[in-house]
């Protein structure tokens, strides 16, 4: 098996952005062209590869997204555009986005299941048409072509090294293959990944492409990329049909972080992916959720007390992933699970000495008679204590 630890040098991965395509076609994340380009000068700003712009043959706001895309990314990210193995969905997309740093991802079908009972169709009409479409697109002037295996996790062997063949025959610069079931665990995907990677040339890009049904999208991406993979397909937030796709901000974290023992190496600016992701959020109304990784409400917070007392002695005791890395700030909140070190913190703050007897006070009141889940950012806290101390001494003064 293929392994970037094996080399000297890190390994550059290219980084494919899905968001406005797989993630925006799942449902409640329609956008708007205009909405999209926001996203994409977003996305473009943390140093993504391609942004796939959506599928122009199947949408007019596709078709306008793409082409205003075309004309305002700049010259550092190439655009990629979806389209069925189908002449019609080449032209279209080409009319939307011309040919210059435009990639035509043709999408193929990748498994008999998918074959019999959503295609209709045999092997030989589905080579058929993958073959007709590179040829629309070599006639349009495309010089950037990918071919996407979709449920290629389900394909068996000699249907799949088909696809493979004629990308070869084709001289077509990237194969795409999609874990689109999210059917398989790590092991599984990194052999089929090493599998594929022996069928086809060492210059064709292979990238991937994992769904989350288990929970193991970002886990079957990295083990693709270990097993020769290329490229990976991401998207922000980790958006896309079902339970989604691999999340970009947690592969970038894991990159960033673990940088030395996969040998992998990107261009992301991990400390703008926060910001990006706002973005997003506001584009598709989506809310966030307070515990996923990296983007979630409290990914930097937390309440309770032992946590707490090791944060204020040195951050790293429980924080292994700098918020300021991945822009975000940290966050230590003030609620039932919380202990007299936050209230000693605070006090020692605002120069008030820290006797037993106040910690007790302040705990009863500020902590243990607290119901629920509701809890203080530190600062209203810090500033509610600030008041009272404040009209106390003024008291004294009088």
């Amino acid at each position: 098996m293929v392994t970037s630890k094996e080399t000297a040098t890190p390994r550059r991965i290219s980084v494919f952005d899905t968001t406005l395509r797989d993630g925006e076609q799942a449902p409640g994340n329609a956008m708007t062209a205009d909405q999209k380009l926001e996203v994409a000068l977003a996305v473009q700003s943390l140093g993504v590869d391609v942004i796939e712009t959506g599928f122009p043959a199947a949408s007019p706001t596709d078709f306008k997204a793409t082409r205003t895309m075309s004309e305002q990314l700049n010259d550092d990210v190439r655009i990629a555009s979806f389209c069925r193995s189908v002449p019609q969905d080449v032209e279209t997309a080409v009319e939307a986005g011309g040919t210059r740093r435009h990639q035509i991802q043709l999408l193929v079908t990748g498994s008999d299941l998918h074959l019999e009972h959503k295609r209709g169709i045999t092997r030989e009409q589905a080579y058929a048409e993958v073959r007709a479409a590179i040829r629309t697109a070599k006639e349009l002037g495309v010089t950037d072509i990918s071919v996407g295996i979709e449920d290629a996790s389900r394909g068996e062997h000699d249907l799949l090294r088909g696809y493979c063949e004629i990308v070869m025959e084709a001289g077509v610069g990237t194969m795409a293959l999609g874990e689109t079931s999210g059917c398989m665990v790590p092991s599984e995907f990194a052999d089929l990944t090493h599998t594929v990677r022996q069928w086809i040339p060492a210059d064709t890009v292979l990238s991937v492409h994992c769904h989350d049904d288990f929970g193991l999208a970002v886990a079957n991406t990295l083990a693709g990329l270990e097993a020769g993979a290329d490229e990976m397909q991401v998207t922000l937030g980790g958006i896309g049909e079902r339970a989604g796709n691999a999340a970009l901000e947690e592969l970038a974290a894991v990159m960033l972080y673990k940088a030395e023992h996969y040998g992998f190496t990107t261009r992301i600016k991990t400390e703008r992916l926060h910001a990006a992701y706002q973005v997003l959020t506001r584009a598709i109304a989506m809310e966030t959720p307070r515990n996923k990784a990296i983007f979630g409400a409290y990914s930097f917070a937390t309440q309770a007390g032992i946590h707490q007392a090791g944060m204020l002695a040195r951050p790293e005791t429980y924080e292994y992933l700098e918020p300021s890395r991945v822009g975000r700030e940290r966050s230590l909140l003030v609620g039932r699970h919380s202990g007299r070190g936050i209230l000693t913190h605070l006090l020692e703050q605002l120069d008030v000495p820290a006797t037993s007897e106040l910690l007790d006070e302040l705990y009863y009141e500020y902590i243990a008679s607290r119901v629920g889940g509701e809890c203080d950012e530190l600062h209203v806290v810090r500033e509610s204590l600030a008041q009272r101390f404040a009209q106390s001494a003024g008291v004294a003064a009088r």
